[in-house]
């Protein structure tokens, strides 16, 4: 087959998505372009994001002036593949019309639930984006989320033309794993995220609180800032946990791996307004011990219950499930090599690359999927 061309529609370029492009244009021979369509907000750059989409050769910036955004417009309508992630479907219109092979690439959409399509705005949004184009036989989804596909089958879109998928940040290949889990700090907690609702930050303390009452001894780190940080710092006062769990604010992508590599715990207890959440891949790279609720998008697909990590279903679940972690210090080691292994084995950067163009040259021969599970598997 000939060499393909595919372009990458997204909002702004990270540290998230730079590994598959990456791996993406080498294996396309430079045959493969992101366009970026807006600049990164300033709360992002606050947390330590850059924007890296004007410092890559394959990146195109839509938004910087009138020849980048027809350039834009005509890598939508002439590339052999598309994918849109979070772009206007503007540069997709042409194409879609054509029924091009085009990737929808998107987060789940009803994270408030479903009953959202009964209002009026939503419903225009998806009609435009997904119902019009729902017998396209080359329209298909890249499902950033265990829940992307259900809720698109809700509204009769994608079936039997969706792939699971996600989000593929830097992945780490350690030559002694065992060395790394068997160095980590004993009963050490590490929480990171931004201190919002939807990041239910207070079900740690809650988590700490417990242990603390039953007699365990451990150490809990949250990383992050947030509009929550204040409230936590005074519950953490309220409840004596000032020697158990410690604050330590905003820090950087680096600063944060290397925390993963230190903690043997790692909690991610977001809900279900979580799309897809990187730090769960980040986490099980650098080996720890993942306790994480299973309403965030990357669970169902990353976490093999009691095998890689562990998922729960309500605070006192997550409760009961770290307290069996600090019971079998040798089941922490277990899931953290585990977790590790699925990292490097499949959900990577590199292998979601080669898995993408062998679907897509199935898909260009009449084909469809062969894999029976991870990256572009059947959803």
């Amino acid at each position: 087959m000939r060499d393909l061309t595919v372009t990458f529609f997204s909002n702004y370029l990270t540290l998230h998505q730079t590994p598959f492009c990456e791996a993406m244009e080498k294996r396309l021979h430079g045959n493969f372009k992101y366009v970026a369509t807006s600049t990164i907000p300033e709360d992002r750059l606050k947390l330590g994001y850059k924007d890296l989409s004007k410092s890559v050769n394959y990146a195109v910036n839509a938004y910087e002036n009138e020849e980048s955004y027809k350039l834009a417009l005509s890598l939508g309508e002439n590339s052999d593949v598309v994918i849109m992630g979070d772009a206007p479907i503007t540069f997709a219109e042409k194409r879609l019309k054509e029924d091009k092979l085009t990737f929808k690439y998107t987060e789940r959409y009803f994270k408030c639930g479903r009953w959202r399509i009964l209002d009026p705005r939503v419903f225009a949004v998806r009609y435009k984006e997904d119902i019009k184009y729902r017998k396209n036989k080359n329209y298909r989804l890249l499902c950033a989320s265990a829940y992307t596909g259900p809720d698109c089958r809700f509204i009769g879109c994608y079936k039997n033309k969706a792939y699971k998928w996600g989000y593929f940040p830097p992945t780490k290949t350690y030559e002694d794993i065992d060395g790394i889990i068997d160095g980590k700090k004993k009963n050490s907690i590490l929480w990171v995220a931004r201190f919002l609702k939807l990041k239910r930050p207070e079900h740690v303390v809650y988590v700490a609180d417990r242990l603390k009452k039953e007699g365990y001894n451990f150490s809990v780190e949250m990383v992050g800032i947030g509009e929550r940080a204040e409230k936590i710092k005074r519950d953490i006062i309220k409840r004596g946990l000032q020697s158990e769990v410690k604050l330590l604010g905003a820090m950087s992508p680096e600063k944060v791996r290397e925390r993963m590599e230190q903690s043997e715990i790692f909690l991610f207890t977001s809900d279900r307004n979580e799309g897809w959440g990187a730090v769960l891949n980040e986490s099980m790279n650098g080996g720890c011990a993942v306790v994480a609720s299973g309403k965030i998008g990357s669970v169902p697909y990353l976490i093999q219950n009691g095998e890689n990590g562990f998922s729960y279903k309500n605070k006192k679940d997550l409760y009961k499930k770290v307290k069996f972690l600090l019971d079998e210090p040798e089941k922490r080691k277990v899931l953290g090599k585990n977790a590790y292994q699925t990292l490097v084995g499949k959900w990577n950067a590199e292998a979601a690359a080669d898995r993408l163009i062998r679907l897509i040259e199935n898909v260009i021969s009449g084909k469809d999927s062969d894999y029976p599970d991870g990256p572009c598997s059947k959803d």
